[in-house]
């Protein structure tokens, strides 16, 4: 059972323990905090210290809570930062400004309290001396360039005068803030740094181990963000690295995975970064031919064995490699892949969950050769088939968990360079034909937009959209015409694929615009009463759709079919039905 050791204490009680001997480790993120958060951190502290601005209303046994330091302590005795770092590191800027301000006052009042404030920043010896070159805290953060500055700033109070790090600026922000309250309260002085050593509150968290620490942090962390898995990979890494003697290298090649990751990942849970190595742990485990459904969590995953498959000497080339390829994906790379793979990936942006990004993770570093390039009519060919079988399978077994079991299987063949058929789960043709015809196409279904986007571009005169172009899905048939004007004989009919298709959401069409004569002006362009163009929409079967008259219920029936029967023998083509 883990253990804790939990005690509320005082800012100075905290600092001035002589055990107290802090470290931000380097999995840890740069410090963040700009001026707002200072600016608010200074309000509070002033509006708790001196109520309605008056000294005499502090209530000595009022306490004002800043909030957990949670920390573990590490093989060389130093308590390791887990939450808390942002706190912590302004606290001791703002104090370290404090005592800047203090060296010219003589009296009492004020060199106590600078003597209190030293004793916070530094080490001290047996008669509570402060050691001047040996600070309670030290900063290792693997990717804070600007960490010698903090540290700097602490034992000199003097940051550079070109100096523009967070660090110097909230520096500079807590010792004008000083200057000014001097200039406006000279005789409340030494009662705020008092008050903020005696009656400002921290929970001091310590936890028996990393793990520990972690739980806690994502258990009570409600501001900000807590520690990814990925930061903690980064720590395994600088330690392995710096054994070897490449830590450098490996510093700069985790700021580019870093920067590149943010750029294009937008993953509903996690970070970026996780994103990334959990595209990379699909493939480790197909090497590895781990069939099992049951996946293990990131850090668990690569924590087996101390380590074992993150330290891999192919590990960080394969992520570089990795990333490059979904960057290239990202921004629709013309150079790296040909029209048909382009419009093939911009239909698979649409699939009804994210299965396929990882499926083709391995498929990449399987066949990528050694500039990183896959073979482009083998690529088509995988994008063609593996969107296929996804759509169906999300009609048949709708959730992403039941994909698992198919998918995760022909990872292992791509890995071994067997031809990836999926022939072990081919769909019967009478459930497919009966699935299309009683499902329930309603626009919250992922599937919806997966089908409709597909369907698009059976059209071979459909243009991929270049641009950052969104979509909405529209009735053709608009349900306001049914409301008010023809009511379908079948009003089910209106949420039929038949009735639906991609529009551009810059296309305003109005509500008031549900005759199919009115909507056609919008799809196929116009200039309006003020001579302003409007375009038409890139959606090419707009074209056949607007030389009709009228679209009708039996328009929305046929139509239907017509989609229906295309995807069927997409399947057929793609050998993905029973004999």
């Amino acid at each position: 059972m883990s253990k804790l050791n939990v005690d509320q204490k005082n800012i100075k009680d905290l600092l001035t323990d002589k055990s107290a001997n802090f470290l931000i480790p380097d999995y840890q993120r740069p410090y963040a905090w700009a001026e707002d958060e200072c600016q608010t951190l200074w309000d509070d502290i002033f509006s708790f210290a001196f109520p309605d601005g008056n000294k005499d209303a502090f209530n000595t046994s009022d306490e004002y809570f800043l909030g957990a330091i949670v920390t573990y302590k590490n093989e060389s005795k130093q308590a390791e930062v887990i939450d808390g770092q942002q706190r912590l590191t302004t606290i001791l800027l703002l104090l370290r400004a404090f005592y800047d301000r203090f060296e010219c006052m003589g009296d009492k009042p004020s060199q106590d309290t600078r003597t209190n404030i030293s004793q916070c920043i530094w080490q001290t010896d047996e008669f509570g001396n402060a050691d001047m070159k040996h600070l309670k805290i030290d900063s290792e953060v693997a990717t804070d360039d600007e960490k010698d500055e903090f540290l700097s700033i602490l034992k000199t109070g003097k940051p550079d005068k070109k100096a523009n790090s967070r660090y110097a600026k909230n520096y500079r922000f807590f010792m004008e803030n000083i200057d000014s309250f001097i200039d406006s309260f000279a005789s409340y002085l030494p009662f705020l740094p008092s008050r903020i050593l005696n009656n400002c509150i921290l929970l001091p968290i310590e936890a028996d181990s990393q793990d520990t620490a972690l739980r806690i942090f994502s258990t009570l962390n409600d501001r900000g963000l807590p520690l990814a898995d990925a930061d903690i990979f980064k720590a395994q890494f600088y330690k392995h690295f710096e054994k070897q003697g490449t830590k450098n290298d490996f510093i700069e090649n985790w700021k580019d995975l870093s920067f590149t990751a943010e750029k294009i990942f937008k993953p509903i849970y996690g970070t970026p970064m996780d994103e990334l190595f959990t595209k990379y742990m699909y493939f480790i485990r197909a090497s590895e031919g781990i069939k099992s459904t049951t996946t293990e969590a990131l850090r668990k995953f690569y924590e087996h064995d101390k380590y074992r498959r993150l330290l891999s000497d192919d590990t960080i080339k394969d992520l570089l490699s990795l990333l490059d390829f979904w960057k290239s994906v990202y921004y629709q790379d013309e150079d790296r892949f040909s029209e048909e793979v382009l419009k093939k990936l911009f239909v698979l942006k649409y699939a009804p969950n994210g299965m396929w990004e990882y499926i083709t993770s391995v498929y990449f570093l399987s066949y990528r050769d050694a500039e990183g390039n896959l073979e482009d009519i083998a690529f088509a060919n995988f994008l063609s088939k593996i969107t296929a079988f996804i759509f169906a399978y999300a009609l048949t077994n709708p959730g992403v968990n039941a994909l698992r079991t198919p998918v995760y299987a022909e990872m292992i063949k791509i890995c071994n360079k067997q031809q990836s058929d999926f022939s072990d789960y081919r769909f019967s043709r009478e459930h497919i034909q009966k699935v299309l015809d009683n499902y329930k196409f309603t626009n919250n279904r992922a599937v919806t937009r997966s089908l409709i986007t597909w369907y698009a571009f059976t059209f071979e005169e459909q243009e991929r959209p270049k641009d950052a172009t969104s979509f909405d899905i529209e009735h053709i048939y608009a349900r306001e015409r049914h409301n008010k004007e023809n009511k379908l004989q079948n009003p089910d009919n209106l949420e039929e694929l038949g009735n639906k298709i991609l529009l551009e959401k810059s296309i305003n069409i109005r509500a008031s615009d549900y005759r199919f004569e009115d909507k056609k002006r919008y799809y196929c362009g116009h200039d309006d009463a003020r001579g302003r163009k409007h375009e038409k929409s890139r959606i090419a079967e707009y074209k056949y759709l607007t030389q009709k008259d009228d679209f009708t219920e039996s328009d929305i029936i046929e139509r239907d079919k017509r989609i229906h029967e295309k995807f069927i023998s997409y399947l057929a083509a793609e050998d993905l039905l029973k004999d």
